[in-house]
């Protein structure tokens, strides 16, 4: 099958560090290519992948200020459609802005919607549904308006991520800097239960972390240390005793979620968007409902078998499971478009 990957130029495919879209992009493309198919990424021109890689942005604009993101999306979004016939199928993980070159290709388009920026683009979304294949990461992420091909969660190249059977006796908060994420519940949380806590993350809301974070940090138990990469991303996550994840958003997925139990490490959420999907309450983690909560949810910590949370990414998270899941949309598509032709 010869397919196309439309990546983001935010960042780097894989990310150096932060880029959850640019990290399942890598994560289905190389993927694809070790099952045999013929793969083009479209990314920026110093991503690494093993399929043939198309580029004309040389580096993500968050990590170039003179790339101006809006001239050069136009730029890489167009490189693709140009050459959009020699594909069977094209995957967007672009967000909306491919959708409006659709009509410029006969080539069916599946779009990951890897969640909603704001109800303010689904006008976009709403005029290609009947040309577009969308695929949600969640059954929680689903507008109600659109007409969805699958549900399709997000995979992990387990091997990256190491068990640790045993736990030191801090918290983590591994994820965006921004009010959406909780990062100033986590802080309470660990004040509240006398616990140490390691935070980890892009500062997306400085004043926000001014005002409500750097006030608290003290060696030794509340740390920041800035965003992780992939060399230093295991071993943090596997050995805190609980990964903090108390959102104030309905969130897509949570690729850290899954990270971290891949790890051992149980999660403890708040009860919203996607999380009663990943998360198997008193199993692999808990979900709460605010930071009382949270807090009598560290005390029960012992009851969780950290090698139960592994077992849970291994079953349902994996890459391989997320490909299986993509090619058989890919075939439902090309079988229903070749019976279209026929019937035609």
């Amino acid at each position: 099958m010869r397919i196309a990957i439309l990546s983001t130029i935010a960042w780097r495919t894989p990310p150096r560090h932060y880029g959850p879209w640019e990290s399942v992009a890598s994560n289905l493309t190389e993927e694809l290519v070790a099952r045999g198919h013929d793969v083009t990424l479209y990314a920026t021109g110093d991503s690494v992948t093993n399929a043939t890689l198309k580029a004309v942005c040389p580096y993500g604009y968050e990590e170039d200020s003179e790339i101006i993101p809006k001239v050069w999306e136009s730029l890489h979004i167009s490189n693709l459609f140009e050459e959009a016939d020699q594909f069977d199928i094209i995957h967007n993980h672009f967000d909306f802005l491919p959708l409006t070159y659709s009509s410029m290709t006969k080539t069916p388009i599946v779009t990951t919607i890897h969640g909603f920026s704001s109800p303010g683009i689904l006008p976009v979304y709403r005029k290609y549904d009947d040309r577009v294949y969308y695929v949600s990461i969640s059954d929680a992420d689903r507008a109600a308006e659109l007409h969805y091909t699958a549900t399709v969660h997000h995979g992990i190249n387990i091997e990256e991520f190491h068990y640790q059977p045993h736990a030191d006796d801090y918290l983590l908060f591994f994820g965006r800097i921004h009010p959406d994420k909780g990062v100033r519940e986590a802080v309470e949380i660990a004040l509240s239960c006398d616990r140490p806590l390691i935070i980890a993350g892009i500062i997306q809301d400085r004043d926000y972390y001014k005002k409500y974070i750097k006030p608290h940090l003290t060696p030794g138990r509340i740390e920041y240390v800035g965003s992780v990469g992939p060399d230093k991303r295991s071993p943090l996550l596997g050995n805190a005793a609980a990964m903090l994840h108390p959102i104030h958003f309905e969130e897509p997925f949570g690729l850290s979620v899954v990270e971290s139990m891949a790890c051992g490490t149980p999660v403890i959420a708040f009860n919203k968007g996607s999380m009663p999907e990943l998360i198997d309450h008193g199993q692999n983690g808990f979900l709460v409902e605010n930071v009382s909560e949270a807090v009598e949810a560290i005390k029960k910590l012992k009851a969780i078998r950290r090698s139960d949370c592994r077992e849970h990414v291994k079953r349902f998270f994996t890459v391989d499971h997320m490909v299986d899941n993509y090619v058989d949309t890919y075939n439902k598509i090309l079988s229903t478009k070749e019976s279209n032709i026929e019937v035609n």
